[in-house]
């Protein structure tokens, strides 16, 4: 099979917390060397399933007596926030960087494992002696982990370690002989990155990674004593990885089957989520050029403002009626403004009411594939449902009428939903939209407001792979309800959290796609918006026009200007609504998966 791109060090990552270098990177970015105590930087490629192996040759030079390397793993589970370590108090500050586990050289004690926390892992806690010998300079380290069983494994120059007790070297050759440190399970789902730190010395040590591209190291080693691929025939390693162990490789990246290009040609992302741009005419209005015919259709004016610029239709309730993500309204008549859901877009009337054809008014229309508007009963949850679900794409609408009582309701997909978007339609009442990687809880999106932990309205339990929690002001009885359900799809999207810095270079974040609509709240502070970019209003870097989910006000062009790469977004702004010193979730839907994408 065709090799793809290998996981290089990401230079968006080698940064100080001021902002300036702290790495340099050579030799197409395999090379690494440190200008600056206590910096780190990530790889290019992310993973969330199966088992990977990379290589990295510790070539310190004269600074080695005092320089040490940790070379491993790290986690988007807490947020990434500096995507390196800041420098904070003369200390490196690791837990701006989310989670992590490391093997380090520790002077003449030998290699250690480090993370985060005691209480984070369990198997070894502390900073366990591994019994791998001490690393020198030009050894090769070896780093494997298998994310589906929860374990990683390291390895000196051929041999991997050992946990027994006894042991000061390590002489295993084979994986399967050696205990690997365990990640808790509850671990799973998160996304991990092969990751190096700089510390002891101020200049001087270089890591260079063969994540099997070449086994030389950029011509620092001969060739390998293996030269060797992995079990799909990937790469070139200096070693022979464990067996089923894979290169990182972009053709070895996981993406669902369900929008792979290359085993489908209806379902890709283009055809599942996209933008359209057009400007309203007072009349007849075809919008055409989405590219599928849309279930859930989102309209935002662009070039003006006002207290109804925000229309919200979806086939579920028909194209009569809508209703406003910045108002509390109850549902309404949409009749003589929105015709039809089309083929390659949606029809818009005459009508002036809704605010969504306004003539001379510029727009952008976001739109999502259910099922063509059929829906069926679902009896999942303690509340019938009636869903239409878009299993592959990982979305769908859910529509129902509140008993007065706390309950579940269906949601039809395969799995449980990350990010839900709830509204009561036959009365005044708020949005409220329950993100799951902040726990359970809810945003109340009419008000601006951050993310708030408790019960209502979405229940006490998180959502599962049938149901999704409603209670509270979602279960009035005999009121009329609508859920828009999603989940994150390996290659398509995802739907997370990360750290602000509050520093114009800002985090990194790992999709595992190229963004084609990103939506960013911030979840410690109110008063601040949804924030919506897309690759329609902006299609080169920097992404920077923006408008809110859930404002009046028209678009802004310049204020928070974002990158969108081949395997994720990179945050290019100081300001408060998208990058303070807060917690932010971010929803994200792709338009190339990285494993397709030619480029970092």
């Amino acid at each position: 099979m065709a090799s793809g791109n290998f996981c290089t060090w990401n230079a968006l990552t080698g940064i100080k917390d001021d902002g300036s270098s702290g790495i340099t990177f050579a030799n197409g970015n395999t090379s690494a060397s440190m200008t600056h105590n206590g910096i780190s930087c990530l790889g290019t490629h992310g993973i969330k399933s199966g088992k990977w192996y990379y290589e990295i040759n510790y070539h310190a030079d004269g600074n080695y007596s005092d320089g040490r390397l940790f070379a491993g793993w790290t986690s988007d589970l807490k947020g990434i926030k500096y995507a390196f370590f800041k420098q904070a108090g003369g200390s490196p500050d690791r837990e701006g960087f989310g989670v992590h586990v490391w093997f380090y050289r520790n002077g003449s004690q030998g290699g250690k494992i480090s993370y985060q926390s005691g209480t984070d892992f369990t198997g070894n806690t502390g900073a366990s002696n591994t019994n791998i010998k001490a690393t020198q300079a030009n050894d090769i380290i070896m780093c494997a982990i298998d994310a589906d069983n929860h374990k990683m494994y390291w390895g000196i120059n051929g041999n991997w370690g050992s946990t027994n007790t006894n042991g000061a070297t390590a002489t295993n050759s084979d994986i399967t002989q050696v205990d690997g440190w365990s990640i808790e399970s509850t671990w799973q789902g998160s996304t991990w990155q092969p990751a190096i730190w700089f510390a002891g010395a101020s200049s001087g040590t270089t890591a260079i990674i063969n994540a099997g591209q070449d086994s030389s190291f950029a011509g620092t080693k001969t060739s390998g004593s293996a030269n060797a691929s992995d079990s799909n025939s990937v790469g070139n390693f200096y070693y022979t990885p464990p067996t089923n162990f894979l290169a990182l490789s972009s053709s070895n990246l996981v993406i669902s089957d369900d929008i792979d290009p290359a085993q489908t040609d209806t379902d890709i992302s283009e055809k599942q989520c996209g933008a359209v741009l057009y400007t309203g005419n007072g009349g007849s209005n075809a919008i055409t050029g989405l590219g599928f015919q849309p279930d859930l259709v989102w309209m935002k004016q662009r070039s003006s403002g006002s207290t109804f610029s925000n229309g919200v239709v979806d086939s579920s309730r028909g194209a009569s009626l809508g209703t406003y993500f910045n108002r509390t309204n109850a549902d309404t008549d949409f009749s003589s403004d929105f015709s039809s859901f089309d083929n390659d877009g949606f029809t818009l009337a005459s009508g002036s009411a809704a605010n969504i054809n306004n003539s001379g008014v510029t727009f952008i229309g976001w739109g999502w594939k259910a099922n063509g508007g059929t829906t069926s009963s679902n009896s999942d949850g303690s509340i019938t449902s009636s869903v239409q679900a878009n299993t592959k794409a990982g979305f769908s609408i859910v529509t129902y009428t509140g008993g007065g009582s706390s309950g579940t309701v269906g949601h039809g997909l395969n799995k449980a939903p990350e990010f839900v978007i709830s509204k009561k339609r036959s009365g005044t009442q708020s949005w409220y939209a329950l993100a799951t990687p902040f726990g359970q809880g809810y945003f109340n999106v009419s008000g601006n407001g951050s993310y708030s932990s408790g019960n209502d309205p979405f229940n006490s339990s998180a959502p599962t792979t049938t149901v999704v929690g409603a209670s509270g002001d979602n279960v009035t009885s005999s009121a009329t309800y609508i859920y828009y359900c999603w989940h994150s799809v390996e290659g398509f999207s995802k739907f997370s959290k990360f750290e602000g810095n509050g520093n114009a270079d800002g985090a990194f974040v790992y999709t595992g796609f190229r963004p084609k609509m990103l939506v960013i709240k911030d979840g410690d502070n109110s008063e601040r918006a949804w924030v919506v970019y897309d690759d329609k209003r902006n299609t080169f870097n920097p992404v920077k026009n923006t408008v809110g989910w859930n404002l009046n006000g028209s678009e802004d062009t310049s204020s928070y200007p974002v990158d969108f790469l081949s395997n994720g977004f990179k945050l290019r702004t100081t300001n408060n609504l998208v990058n303070a010193s807060s917690t932010y979730f971010y929803a994200c839907w792709g338009s190339v998966p990285f494993r397709y994408n030619n480029t970092f």
